[in-house]
């Protein structure tokens, strides 16, 4: 007779303990869940925060070069560019931050990806020895490229269907 108020016994326990763990469980996710939004705005600012440094840096470069030079040579155009290529990319991190779409995540770091490949295409010596990946780095920034091109070009079809099926629908 002991056996099965042993049993009993046991599984009001088990039962007891699983409801602890799944309430200690769900308070649990829901802390680190609150936390990690902490600490995602904490990034968000920041990374603004340098996006706004990054933008003040080149305009001051800009600003107190043709100050200096009045036409710029073309060492100093490329630092410009190579700077305003760097914030583009800063400023795309950014953007990406607050895409909720997957879709719309992944075409921007396609785009990044293109204005990284370009920025390494600009700051590239053109030595022979370099013609190689000269070669397979414009290849690829052209295939970015098209793909971008191709991908907003559908983006605007799947918008004009979704607005024609909407009219047609009303």
């Amino acid at each position: 007779m002991t056996e099965p108020s042993e049993k009993n016994l046991l599984e009001r326990v088990f039962s007891r303990l699983n409801q602890f763990d799944k309430l200690l469980e769900n308070r649990i996710d829901i802390i680190f869940l609150r936390i990690i939004n902490l600490l995602k705005h904490v990034f968000i600012l920041s990374m603004i925060l340098y996006l706004a440094i990054c933008i003040l840096s080149l305009s001051h470069k800009m600003i107190s070069l043709t100050l200096n030079q009045g036409a710029l040579d073309f060492i100093s155009i490329k630092m410009i560019l190579t700077d305003g290529l760097f914030t583009l990319i800063v400023l795309a991190i950014v953007k990406t931050l607050f895409i909720k779409n997957g879709f719309e995540y992944a075409l921007t770091f396609l785009e990044i990806a293109f204005v990284v490949i370009i920025r390494k295409l600009i700051l590239l010596e053109t030595v022979p020895e370099e013609t190689s990946l000269l070669l397979v780095l414009g290849v690829t920034s052209a295939i970015f490229f098209i793909l971008i091109v191709y991908i907003h070009n559908l983006k605007k079809t799947w918008q004009k269907e979704e607005k024609q099926d909407s009219n047609t629908q009303s």
